[in-house]
């Protein structure tokens, strides 16, 4: 029966039903109904849900069936009211979403959205509109992705919006739809709503359920920022998401939505869905509910089953935990092709609180979710321990599969992995605590730096890389770099050692094989934090100077020539934007400061944010520049600071400076921009740009340097740098071209030849080609000009080593110059290695190259230690050195640079020609000159025969040492020998005469042979060396007596002699007298020595000692409190010295010294509630034993 609504009425009878039977708070339903709070507890404390005529004035009459669901605003078309929120039961909801439209193997021709009104009456959607974002989508969609709405959706019907159509239109056509636009949705990944109203609305990220204003939200896809409670599976080409019960919303898009082939049905399409009946749950093995295929042929089944605990996740995200088939794992496989594992998800697998071990029975809901097979118990009760324990379950030992259906077949089960593994990806690391590995001992390499584009070779690369690729996870679905996640410790890394690419793996515990982000996972069996126990360990190879290792490694060569991409090093800060009157946006740290630059209005700055964001980002750079050993260096994303009214060197002024604060002044110095009007005018220069900085006391640049100017081919990118260098002292004749480029990055949509056609090249590689080009004219032209054929081309080329681009220069004449280790390269991206960054060298050029490497310092280690991440987490894993001082890593290069060297003269005296032998010294002076009347630099050695005496250090080709004193008597002849420089050939020499005179002093050396000497038994060895002055060997012998009695006499040959005495008739300690008696050239000598001659056995053993600590606070706060062990070492009669360590968790987390017999030793916070065992050890040293303790700290919230 109908009933009459006064003319203000803002709801219906079934609304105000639902309000009175919710337990939600108002401010909830308000905003779930969209009205306000004084609304709804009004009927929150009715019984009635009549709203009927409070005044005198004439009711406006609408009938409306007492089951309707709608909300009504009078006076506008009955449909959704002003500002209402989405919610379980809205009154129109997205019922389906398809993003494949006309793309390669899509099932339409369009992409579309079908509506569904669950409620009992038509609702119109005029007024309303269809919004779109891609999957990282944020902020007020575009007005392009606004599609205002008309029309009706019928009750209990659909409502079909046709969208874009994509380029196949031999795809089948829609329905005719009951509306149109020109949204283009992604295929895979996205994020639609229906709002109300036709302005762009931006709901936020996360959860936006109740979102004021959203009549429906979808978010689809893992990686989508967006989402009612959690996010819909990822669709493809020819599969769309749709409500898994017609007209259902709970609002939890993972739960509501499911993929499938595409059913769109617009308001003409038939009679009203109906929902199957629910099956008889039955009991199946888990072989069975996962079949042979990669979905369950029990998809939409309710089954009992039973199995093994092997992984439990009930924190974390995931929500549930693994069932395997008790007794599996080892043996023959009983079941090939299924899998004997399956996931079990939701509330009620939580509420279970099984562990791992036990054997449970489980019914509930057979589905898939993004490509899992899952089991969805609805509450705990359908969790029962089996009434009969199974056998346990064994870890599969094996080596990872190369398919997805030999993996398909083990699904879910207990792992024990076999073979190598390679740390391939570790950007994810950070935000979700994963690491991409390959199985083998390389990385996954980018198929467009190995083979050339769209050739069978590049197939096989990436086919290689599927075959190869998995992540081994932290079982938990924790975004580490959201909201108060950031306040949860990382796992897996660690501030003070890295996790990076190319590290080999070494699984030392079982690991679960899931399925979830689109990606094959190794998971732990519980969520691993910061204090766990890794099932995989990997090396920290920052000390290594293997391939792929942090250690520099000696490329040789008179002149080291680097390329440096040093990550938009500005040093106008965001702030300094926004002081000039623009506007910046940031990304901040884990307590809201900001760390770097969004985005800038007026084409700003891209790098820190404030200037302390500018001192850790420059003193990383810093540290890796004066690191590098590089004489010459370009650099690429450097500020142009002519775009913020400066200096256009501001930037790499403030470089050097910091340069040569750490490696002293003068170290560096900065190649100057050409004039103004030698430059592209200000608005064509982009606000990044390349440059070149260089040691002066290395090398000189020669004539200035020229930026190209005029092409046509370079006005989306920056234009190349050129300058000229010689080797300090050469000539300009020897100089050497250096050219600084930065090519159009991979990003963005280009047309005609800048499409990114799929081939691996990326968008805008038509421009990057013809950059190439204009390149090579450019350069030649340069050389030209400085009278060289010897030219390196270097910088970021934006393009793999195979690509297009690079192709062209290789035609041009040019080579690349690669690492010695030949498998390194300089980027890394989404997983895949391969280099960006080049050093080409022309024929001539490349003669010069002795070695080369590239310094892995960046694009292997995690962004967490990266100087934007800064305090991202609660463990800050800053730290002022060169790693992850870019996203690119240097290549550096040694050169044998080219000599014309000129002939040099020495002439030298001494002074005095005469002395005495043993005593005197004298003052060898030499002048060096060189031909053209150069002044020759270096050193000129002073030699008697081939030994060196001294070395004089030539100031304005002059310079003077002391040497001597001399042992041999007689004439000396001296030999002055000049070693060259870089303009001067080595080799002249002059001599100079001496006359030594006398005799000289000797000295004694006297050892006696170790061991114990018992009284009236052994005999003593006692060796003697005499030595004299100035390489002269002493002849004769030495006398030996104990006391004033002469007991042995040694004879010298060669300077050296010895003898046995004894034995000796008393105990004690002897006192023996050793005289030289001299020669014709020496003068005699004596030394004494100590005998102890002793009368018995004498031991020596360390002492016992003891360790006792005690700490404060006693009850230490979780993630708070630092804690101080205090630790006693004692032993009897003594007190210890030597140092003591903490250990956790079988890692030394604190070390300190012994001070009388006492250390106070600080350690950071504990991660864990309860008790935690701490050990303290005593290291000892060569008195005292080693000894330890265990120390119970309880952990309190």
């Amino acid at each position: 029966m109908g009933q009459v609504h006064h003319g203000c009425a803002t709801t219906t009878a079934a609304v105000r039903r639902a309000i009175q039977h919710s337990q939600e708070s108002l401010r909830a339903l308000a905003r779930r109904y969209g009205v306000n709070q004084k609304t709804v507890a009004k009927w929150k404390k009715g019984t009635s849900v009549a709203d009927l005529p409070t005044g005198p004035r004439e009711p406006k009459s609408t009938v409306l069936s007492g089951e309707d669901e709608a909300i009504i605003v009078v006076d506008k078309p009955v449909g959704v009211a002003a500002h209402a929120a989405a919610g379980p039961g809205a009154p129109v909801v997205i019922s389906e979403v398809y993003g494949g439209g006309g793309n390669s193997g899509g099932a339409f021709r369009n992409d579309f959205v079908e509506l569904y009104n669950p409620t009992n009456e038509p609702i119109s959607v005029s007024g309303m509109s269809l919004q779109y974002r891609s999957a990282s989508g944020t902020g007020a969609p575009a007005s392009s992705n606004v599609l205002a709405l008309t029309g009706t959706v019928p009750a209990k019907g659909t409502f079909l919006v046709q969208l874009a159509a994509g380029n196949d239109t031999t795809q089948p056509a829609l329905p005719t739809p009951d509306a149109t636009g020109s949204l283009m949705l992604s295929g895979s990944a996205g994020q639609i709503f229906l709002a109300q109203g036709t302005t762009a609305l931006d709901p936020g990220t996360g959860n936006v359920a109740g979102k004021a204003g959203i009549v429906d939200f979808v978010g689809w896809g893992s990686t989508t920022a967006t989402f009612e409670t959690a996010t819909a599976p990822g669709t493809s080409n020819s599969t769309s998401v749709a409500r898994k019960t017609v007209g259902a919303d709970t609002d939890v898009n993972r739960d509501d939505f499911a993929t499938g082939a595409p059913t769109p049905q617009a308001s003409g399409g038939g009679s009203t869905p109906t929902d199957p009946p629910a099956p008889e749950p039955s009991t199946v093995p888990i072989a069975e509910i996962q079949g042979t295929g990669a979905t369950s042929p029990l998809a939409g089944k309710t089954v009992t089953t039973t199995g093994v605990v092997t992984a439990s996740y009930p924190t974390g995200g995931f929500k549930g935990f693994y069932l395997q088939t008790g007794g599996t794992g080892s043996g023959t496989d009983a079941t090939p092709g299924a899998s004997d594992a399956i996931f079990v998800y939701g509330q009620g697998a939580v509420d279970a609180n099984v562990k791992v071990g036990e054997t449970v029975t489980v019914t509930g809901a057979v589905s898939e979710y993004q490509g899992l097979t899952e089991l969805t118990p609805a509450n705990a009760s359908d969790v029962k321990q089996a009434t009969t324990a199974q056998p346990a379950v064994t870890p599969l030992s094996t080596a990872w599969w190369t398919t997805d259906a030999e993996r398909e077949a083990h699904e879910g089960e207990l792992l024990a992995p076999t073979g190598s593994y390679t740390v391939s990806n570790n950007y994810a690391t950070n935000q979700f605590g994963e690491i991409g590995l390959a199985a083998g001992t390389t990385p996954l390499r980018q198929p467009t730096d190995v083979a050339r584009p769209g050739s069978t070779e590049a197939a096989a690369v990436a086919k290689d890389n599927a075959e190869r690729a998995v992540t081994v996870d932290d079982g938990a679905s924790i975004n580490f770099t959201s909201g108060a996640n950031r306040d949860i410790p990382l796992p897996w890394l660690e501030p003070e050692s890295s996790i990076r690419t190319g590290a080999a793996g070494q699984f030392s515990k079982p690991v679960v094989l899931d399925y979830r982000f689109n990606a094959w996972r190794f998971q732990p069996q519980e969520q691993l934090t910061d204090e766990g126990v890794a099932p995989i360990t990997f090396p920290d190879t920052r000390a290594s100077s293997a391939a792929w290792g942090g250690v520099k490694r000696d490329v040789g060569g008179d002149v080291k020539l680097a390329t440096f991409n040093v990550l938009n090093y500005f040093t106008w800060t965001g702030t300094d934007h926004e002081a000039a009157g623009s506007t910046c946006s940031y990304y901040t740290d884990r307590q809201g400061n900001r760390t770097t630059v969004n985005t800038c209005s007026n084409n700003g700055p891209r790098g820190a944010a404030e200037d302390d964001d500018l001192a850790r980002q420059q003193e990383k750079i810093v540290a890796a520049i004066n690191g590098s050993g590089a004489n010459v260096v370009s650099l690429e994303e450097l500020e142009n600071s002519v775009k913020f009214g400066l200096d256009r060197d501001d930037a790499v002024k403030t470089l050097v400076a910091a340069l040569n604060a750490k490696a002293g002044d003068g170290t560096w110095a900065y190649v100057p921009s050409p004039a103004a009007a030698d430059l592209p005018p200000v608005d064509q220069q982009d606000v990044i740009r390349t440059g070149f900085i260089y040691q002066p006391a290395k090398v000189t640049p020669v004539g200035g340097s020229k930026v190209l100017v005029g092409s046509s081919a370079f006005t989306n990118a920056r234009q190349p740098l050129a300058q000229a260098f010689k080797e300090k002292g050469a000539r300009d004749a020897d100089a050497f071209v250096v050219v600084v480029n930065h090519f159009k990055s991979k990003g963005g949509t280009g047309t005609g030849d800048n499409l990114d056609t799929g081939d691996g090249q990326g968008s805008w590689n038509g421009d990057r080609t013809r950059q190439a080009e204009a390149l090579a004219t450019f350069a030649d032209d340069f050389a030209k000009a400085r009278n060289t054929d010897r030219v390196f081309l270097v910088g970021d080329f934006n393009s793999y080593t195979m690509e297009d681009p690079m192709q062209v220069l290789y035609g041009k004449g040019y080579s690349a110059v690669k690492s010695d280790q030949a498998e390194e390269r300089t980027y890394v991206f989404s997983g895949l290695v391969g280099s960006l960054d080049h050093v080409l060298a022309s024929p001539s050029a490349k003669a010069m190259v002795i070695g080369a490497d590239v310094w892995n310092i960046n694009s292997v280690e995690s962004v967490a230690y990266e100087y934007s991440r800064h305090n991202n987490n609660v463990e800050d894993f800053h730290a002022p050195n060169e790693f992850r001082s870019s996203d690119h890593d240097p290549e550096i290069v040694g050169l044998d640079t080219p000599s014309s060297k000129q002939a040099a003269t020495v002439t030298g005296k001494v002074d005095p020609a005469s002395v005495v032998a043993g005593a005197g010294r004298v003052k060898v002076t030499a002048t060096v000159a060189g031909g053209d009347g150069a002044t020759p630099t270096g050193k000129v050695e002073v030699r008697d025969g081939a030994r060196v005496l001294g070395t004089i250090e030539l100031t304005n080709g002059t310079g003077s040492v002391n040497v001597g004193p001399f042992g041999i008597i007689g004439a000396r002849t001296l030999t002055l020998v000049y070693l060259g420089d870089s303009a001067t050939e080595s080799g002249a020499t002059s001599t100079v005469d001496v006359t030594v005179t006398g005799k000289q002093a000797a000295s004694i050396l006297v050892s006696v042979a170790a061991g114990k000497i018992v009284a009236g038994a052994d005999k003593a060895k006692v060796s003697v060396t005499v030595k004299g002055a100035d390489g002269l060997v002493p002849t004769g012998e030495v006398e030996v007596r104990d006391s004033r009695k002469l007991i042995g006499t040694i004879p010298l040959q060669d300077g050296s002699g010895s003898i046995e005495l004894g034995p000796f008739e008393t105990a004690g300690l002897h006192t023996l007298h050793l005289t030289y008696v001299g020669d014709a050239q020496t003068q005699g000598a004596s030394a004494p020595a100590g005998l102890w001659i002793a009368a018995g056995e004498v031991t020596t053993r360390k002492a016992t000692t003891r360790t006792a600590v005690t700490h404060t606070p006693v009850r230490p706060r979780y993630g708070r409190d630092k804690v101080a062990m205090t630790t006693t070492v004692s032993a009897t009669g003594a007190t210890p010295r030597g140092r003591v360590q903490i250990v956790r968790g079988g890692a030394v987390v604190g070390t300190g010294w012994l001070k009388d017999g006492k250390v106070k030793i600080w350690v950071r916070p504990f991660w864990k509630i309860g008790n935690v065992a701490v050990t303290v050890r005593y290291l000892g040293n060569s008195q005292f034993e080693a000894s330890s303790t265990v120390r119970t700290v309880t952990v309190v919230r």
